[in-house]
């Protein structure tokens, strides 16, 4: 099990940017693939991005892709989500996730952290 802490989160404009981390305790977080995910209110969860232990793979929601990037410092035992051109509809709390194996992260199978908002106003 590894504990996860998001921060990063806050108000922007639409069309500005922000940056998520996600730090994460543990000696193994090397072994883990991490992902990102945002729930809206009145939706359920949803997945926006993954990537592999090695930083080899990655996946993102098509509603993302070319906006949002994902990176991993394993020497930081961190996890970030850059997010460029925001819209209003990216307004939600985001999640971390970390599990074993990739096709469980995509799938929010592993352990969570405990969210950061993300407002974008319009």
């Amino acid at each position: 099990q590894v504990q996860l802490v998001e921060s990063g989160g806050g108000l922007v404009q639409a069309g500005g940017s922000l940056r998520l981390s996600c730090a994460a305790s543990g000696r193994t977080f090397s072994s883990y693939a991490m992902g990102w995910f945002r729930q809206a209110p009145g939706k359920e969860r949803e997945f926006v991005a993954a990537m592999g232990w090695s930083g080899g793979i990655t996946s993102y929601a098509d509603s993302v892709k070319g906006r949002f990037t994902i990176s991993r410092d394993n020497a930081k035992n961190t996890v970030y989500l850059q997010m460029n051109s925001l819209k209003p509809e990216d307004t939600a709390v985001y999640y971390c996730n970390a599990a074993l194996n990739f096709r469980l992260t995509t799938m929010g199978g592993g352990d969570w952290g405990q969210g950061t908002q993300v407002t974008v106003s319009s």
